[in-house]
């Protein structure tokens, strides 16, 4: 028990070959349990060598790094605080000059010394707006992410996405000028052809003019809408487990049915933040609606007549002329186009952390 048996040293004293036996003292530690080390103590690098740090340094570190996160997420908050907390001082003078009811009344007339102006025709023309614009974008972008991720073959997918997702780099303003000045004939053209043979539904009735309206706003927000929410659910679809469709086809499904079953579900949730965030896209535009409106401060379903407005827009167009209670009341309404954005967000967070738990079971 005192003896070891052996061992061959290469390189030492003894040379190549040479065999020396150890012995130690009865009842103590082989010198094979104990590491060496420059200090004696623990070895630094631990079981896979010395690249790790000493437990101190690595705890600090650790802090260090929460601590930074930390302030990085609160930073946002403190935006969003600050923009509210601007927001509200601004507003409040002109809210309290105001003699009209804010929330109901449909004019906007706040510069001089009887200022009347409400919120509700601008609200309801930025809902209507982007409401209209995301039914019309929204089939077309998931119809364009399938094709793209399960039927086109997968170089000209790769080609067609690339340039689907340049659509979303031109600015508003390009988009805006296009459907004033050429996109403004065929829906022209589009709203005489809906107002002649569906004129008896209350939207497409009316006797004119056509041309800038509701319809011709909502069409160029669609097309502004339609990379976003395409690029996010192309990308979506792309994250499906392959295990999922393979089994679906496997078990007799067309190509259609194992959409249906495994893809569509598995990435509902992801389509969901994508039109979220498409809606908020559609709501905060400005310059766009701003060129292909004309103006009215009016409350009406009907999206074909001359007509239409939205905060954005009208915060765009009115901002130069203002007075110090006309800024005011502007950015009152900004107030409330804020509010209607977090309302959104928050939707869409509560909707996904709902589905949240069939993601993460899929995977």
């Amino acid at each position: 028990m005192g003896d070891y048996p052996p061992r061959s040293v290469d390189g030492g004293t003894g040379g190549p070959g040479v065999t020396t036996s150890h012995v130690r003292p009865a009842g103590s530690a082989r010198p094979a349990d104990i590491p060496a080390t420059p200090t004696g103590g623990v070895p630094q690098g631990g079981a896979g060598g010395g690249g790790a740090l000493p437990r101190r340094q690595r705890f600090g570190a650790e802090t260090i790094f929460r601590l930074l996160t930390m302030a990085a997420g609160s930073m946002v908050l403190i935006v969003i605080v600050a923009i509210a907390t601007f927001l509200i001082t601004k507003a409040v003078p002109a809210l309290r000059d105001n003699t009209a009811n804010f929330f109901t009344y449909e004019g906007w007339s706040p510069n001089g010394s009887d200022p009347k102006f409400g919120i509700g025709a601008l609200a309801f023309g930025t809902v209507l707006s982007s409401a209209i614009a995301l039914l019309v974008a929204v089939p077309v972008a998931l119809g364009i992410a399938l094709f793209l991720t399960h039927y086109a073959p997968r170089r000209l997918g790769t080609s067609l996405g690339f340039l689907i997702d340049l659509l979303a780099a031109v600015p508003s303003v390009v988009f805006g000028l296009w459907g004033r000045d050429y996109f403004v004939g065929p829906v022209t053209d589009l709203s005489l052809w809906l107002n002649k043979y569906f004129g008896w539904i209350p939207i497409f009735g009316g006797d004119g003019p056509f041309g800038r309206s509701v319809l011709l706003g909502s069409l160029v927000l669609a097309i502004m809408v339609l990379p976003i929410v395409t690029s996010l659910s192309r990308e979506v679809f792309l994250q499906t487990p392959t295990a999922n469709e393979e089994a679906a086809l496997a078990l007799g499904a067309t190509r259609w049915e194992m959409i249906r079953t495994s893809v569509l579900p598995y990435g509902r949730p992801g389509v969901i933040g994508a039109v979220m965030l498409g809606l908020g896209r559609a709501l905060g535009e400005t310059i766009a609606l701003a060129l292909t409106l004309s103006f009215a401060y009016n409350i009406s379903f009907n999206i074909l007549e001359n007509g239409g407005n939205s905060i954005a827009a009208n915060i765009a167009v009115k901002f130069g002329e203002a007075d110090d209670t006309g800024r005011g009341a502007l950015i009152a309404s900004g107030l409330v186009l804020f509010v209607i954005t977090l309302i959104v967000n928050m939707t869409a967070r509560a909707i996904i952390y709902r589905r949240r738990e069939f993601t993460e079971s899929a995977a």
